[in-house]
């Protein structure tokens, strides 16, 4: 699953693409969006919010979107869950070899053209009810609304829930995925299956989190360890029966929840 950072980045090659752009064509392919047509619509900016990518665009003036009550400024809201994908490519360039069904959206400028494969909760709203997708979500660890203090708030306010599973719940804090759950606690030290009430110091689980995916905003190759090259970028996800980086033990893999998860039971002893 596509973690913060990840669409974080994704956000950032939109805001490359079609920022401050005028849109020459647009193509959807779900149901709810199938008759809408964004040709002349101006790209504002593409950010992200934890998981949410929000397309922010304005409408012509003489547009029904502009007279139908709501205003000119609209949000394309995709999130990406396990499998989805946004791409941009020059005008003219031969898309990825992915399937042509699992293309949900198409937006053309004069100068890029964007594709979103595999999109979820596909959605364009008025700009000012934003809130009513993304609202619940906890702070975001890549957001200029971060705050610690309200996550860690968030977190010990379910004190009986697996540590695993809390810092998962997007409500909590908005971006941590399953590879980030993983690391964190085996940096840590933390089983995963430790409540949130026996975790020794919530204030340092958060702000390490924080840190490893800021350290990885602006590249593709997530890595915890610090390396790059490949099979050395984690320190236990992925790694199942692999030997601890730190003591040698053989990683351990098991579901906790709905998720895989990964730990060193030698490393983060079960509390």
């Amino acid at each position: 699953m596509p973690e913060g950072d990840t669409v974080w980045n994704t956000a950032r090659v939109l805001q490359r693409a079609l920022a401050g752009a005028r849109l020459t064509g647009s193509d959807f392919r779900v149901p709810q969006l199938a008759a809408t047509d964004l040709t002349g619509w101006t790209v504002r900016e593409s950010a992200s919010r934890g998981k949410h990518l929000l397309l922010r665009l304005t409408a012509p003036p003489d547009s029904a979107a502009a007279a139908d009550g709501n205003g000119r400024d609209w949000t394309l809201h995709s999130h990406l869950r396990m499998d989805g994908a946004w791409r941009a490519y020059a005008p003219g360039e031969r898309w990825a070899a992915r399937p042509a069904h699992l293309i949900r959206v198409v937006l053309r400028s004069p100068g890029a053209v964007a594709v979103g494969y595999h999109l979820h909760e596909l959605a364009l709203i008025p700009t000012a009810e934003e809130e009513s997708l993304v609202g619940h979500l906890g702070p975001d660890l890549l957001g200029p609304d971060w705050d610690p203090d309200e996550a860690v708030r968030r977190l010990a306010a379910h004190p009986d829930e697996t540590i695993g599973e809390a810092l998962l719940d997007q409500r909590n804090l908005a971006g941590v995925g399953n590879l980030y759950k993983c690391e964190v606690l085996f940096l840590r030290g933390v089983s995963p299956w430790t409540p949130v009430r026996a975790v020794p110091d919530l204030a340092g689980t958060v702000g390490l989190a924080q840190r490893l995916l800021a350290a990885n905003r602006g590249r593709w190759t997530q890595s915890t360890t610090g390396s790059l090259h490949r099979g050395q970028t984690s320190y236990v996800y992925g790694r199942r029966a692999q030997p601890c980086r730190r003591c040698g033990t053989a990683i351990r893999k098991e579901e906790l929840g709905e998720r895989v998860t990964y730990w060193c039971p030698a490393c983060q002893p079960d509390r």
